[in-house]
């Protein structure tokens, strides 16, 4: 295989998903900058409230697409709201923060936003349906989605103009996507199956002008049956999945994608706080990343580009962790990357 592929964030990187616990965005931010260093993120605080999610900081991005929470959750509207605008707050805090500790950033910085497959499993139409279930609808959140994105992109890119950006665009629903096991309305159901040429078609377009714009095109996927070859044809740069759900079946996805020069960022430490068994894992860093060696092993890629194409990250977002476990995790992954930096030489 090819060892010539180069990518834009430092050996031995680790960093987060991108949800954190607390309230407070400028010492979210400080907190990142200073525990992940080589590859940090704009993280999002979920614990504000309605619109401080992912999901809601996604739709917040948004053109002529608004969507306001009902009880069953977000629902398309007529005209943008209270909600929108508790969105477009959190955000604008968020930059604010961003822009005083990080204007001077050089190196590569994360930012994240919900895929368009997750908005439409997970939005509903006015009906009450999920947008899925609308090809049209779909059509025009993803013309949305990516014109709102790019719009974010390049605001990011004012605020912190020496950083290269990497764009994390989270599809959590997408093996429902495919596999039509997303519920109806009533519950009683299942919604048809998205075809899989037209979801590489949406996914493909948006990784194309993420690119053009700038910007590396990179995907997670935490849930279990993460199409991985969907995703690396559709053209991410870096692909994001919890290692605890990666058995021997994935080998070929995997290793067809790292010789592609696609890297892996790979979940090693719990989301939520640990079971005590889980503690004493992330205390050793050689116990933390035995999964990746495992599964580095079993590729037969050399050692030498491990620790470039791999990036250690938590399993998930963080937002339901404690802040010591939140503080852990980030050392923990910190950690595990330079042990397998070094493990290689000894």
């Amino acid at each position: 295989m090819s060892e010539e592929h180069s990518y834009p964030w430092p050996a031995a990187s680790a960093t987060g998903v991108g949800s954190w616990p607390g309230e407070d965005p400028d010492e979210a931010v400080r907190t990142i900058l200073g525990e992940l260093p080589d590859l940090p993120h704009l993280p999002e605080l979920p614990a504000r409230g309605v619109g401080a999610d992912m999901l809601g900081r996604t739709l917040g991005l948004l053109v002529d697409m608004p969507a306001e929470v009902q009880p069953s959750g977000w629902r398309v509207a007529d005209t943008p709201g209270r909600d929108l605008g508790r969105a477009h707050s959190f955000l604008s805090y968020d930059l604010d923060a961003l822009t005083e500790h990080a204007r001077d950033f050089t190196g590569t910085l994360k930012i994240q936003a919900a895929g368009p497959w997750t908005l439409a499993g997970t939005v509903e139409l006015r009906s009450g349906q999920r947008m899925v279930a609308d090809p049209g609808a779909c059509r025009d959140l993803a013309e949305s989605h990516l014109e709102g994105l790019l719009a974010h992109i390049a605001e990011v890119g004012r605020r912190v103009p020496g950083a290269r950006l990497l764009v994390q665009v989270d599809e959590p629903s997408l093996p429902a996507v495919l596999t039509g096991s997303l519920p109806t309305a009533s519950g009683f159901g299942r919604l048809p199956a998205v075809d899989r040429v037209r979801v590489e078609e949406v996914l493909r377009v948006l990784f194309s002008a993420i690119a053009d714009a700038g910007a590396v095109p990179a995907v997670h996927c935490c849930a279990e049956g993460a199409p991985v070859d969907l995703l690396r044809r559709s053209g991410a740069r870096l692909i994001g999945l919890d290692a605890a759900l990666l058995g021997r079946r994935h080998d070929e996805m995997l290793g067809t994608a790292v010789e592609a020069g696609t890297g892996l960022m790979l979940g090693v430490v719990p989301g939520a706080d640990p079971t005590p068994a889980q503690a004493r894992r992330m205390s050793d860093p050689a116990a933390t990343v035995s999964s990746v060696r495992e599964l580095w092993n079993r590729l037969g890629i050399g050692p030498e580009l491990l620790t470039r194409a791999v990036v250690t990250t938590p399993s998930c977002g963080l937002a339901g962790a404690s802040p010591g476990h939140a503080r852990q995790a980030l050392k923990a992954v910190r950690d595990g990357a330079r042990v397998l930096r070094d493990e290689p030489r000894r």
